[in-house]
């Protein structure tokens, strides 16, 4: 059975890389996403503003949330496996290809791109409002590339790298419980009126998943550069300067060292509903951005998640044999 896993956690990395996420198919985080949004609405019908009671409905929606989004792939592979085990195989190589989001992060990305190079601003920043959370109207050509390169950087981890740790580790189930607090995140990890207490656990708790994920990525990217034609001295230098000057404890892990390699300033400023909120920069302004840099942060991507693949099979394998031989 566990070599079932292993050959399913690499074929479901081919087939993101050949598939991505196409829209017409339907996608087990989006329903993840319609949970939440649900789920949101029905507890909030019985709380008060106070902060307690917000903290309490919050943590009603993780619970839910998370029951549902582990419960359900966890009981389909079990009846699969025990009955059909060729089927069940073939679930866990699609669920693994659903949880990871390699070539979605390279695909949205790169319609920034596009629209960047043939000159229609207007068109960058409706594309990278769709990956980012800040508010992107009056970006100027720089901050949509920025954008667009600080997500690639930062979804290195949370849509890649951090994805598959979890999967080596317990499969699916444990993809979809990370995936799951992931999106909570996303949707509802704000500092702002409406979810500063609301969204609070889930935030944490996101932080706490991502914490050794987002160091090991930064690892892995610090060890692609040089293969891939960045600069790793200076990746190194950056990292260590840099990789605190975040709210988050996690997310300027792989963007001060993708900011060193490519020599760039990333974060900084940035509105989000309309707010500013003062942030400090990452990297050195050493030249401008432009949009060339989303295709090299690409390039970084691919390379990183295929050294994350190949390291990964490697120590579950090896894993694996210490167990039967011990």
């Amino acid at each position: 059975m566990i070599y079932y896993s292993i050959t399913a956690f690499i074929t479901g990395y081919l087939l993101d890389l050949l598939f991505g996420d196409p829209y017409w198919l339907p996608h087990p985080i989006r329903l993840i996403g319609a949970l939440i949004t649900k789920t949101e609405k029905l507890v909030r019908r019985f709380l008060n503003k106070t902060p307690k009671s917000q903290l309490i409905g919050g943590g009603v929606l993780v619970i839910l949330v998370l029951a549902f989004s582990t419960l359900i792939p966890f009981i389909l592979l079990y009846i699969l496996y025990h009955y059909i085990p060729l089927l069940g195989f073939l679930a866990e190589s699609i669920m693994c290809y659903q949880i990871l989001a390699t070539k979605c992060l390279k695909v949205e990305s790169m319609r920034v791109y596009q629209s960047l190079i043939k000159g229609d601003l207007k068109e960058a920043r409706y594309n990278i409002s769709m990956i980012v959370g800040r508010d992107t109207a009056d970006l100027n050509e720089a901050g949509v590339t920025r954008a667009a390169v600080e997500t690639v950087a930062e979804n290195t981890s949370d849509g890649v790298i951090a994805p598959m740790i979890y999967l080596v580790i317990g499969g699916p189930v444990l993809g979809f419980f990370y995936k799951a607090i992931n999106t909570m995140d996303s949707m509802i990890g704000y500092k702002n009126e409406t979810y500063l207490y609301f969204g609070r656990i889930a935030a944490k708790l996101d932080d706490f998943v991502n914490y050794l994920p987002s160091r090991i990525s930064a690892l892995l990217m610090i060890l692609t550069c040089p293969f891939v034609g960045l600069d790793f001295k200076s990746a190194i230098r950056i990292y260590r300067r840099d990789n605190r000057n975040h709210t988050s404890p996690n997310s300027a892990q792989t963007e001060a060292v993708c900011a060193g390699a490519m020599g760039l300033q990333l974060a900084g400023d940035a509105y989000y509903f309309g707010k500013l909120y003062h942030k400090p920069t990452i990297g050195d302004n050493t030249r401008p951005i432009e949009a060339e840099d989303i295709k090299k942060v690409n390039k970084l991507l691919y390379a990183v998640s295929f050294l994350a693949v190949i390291l990964f099979t490697i120590l579950k394998l090896a894993a694996v044999l210490f167990i039967k031989l011990a």
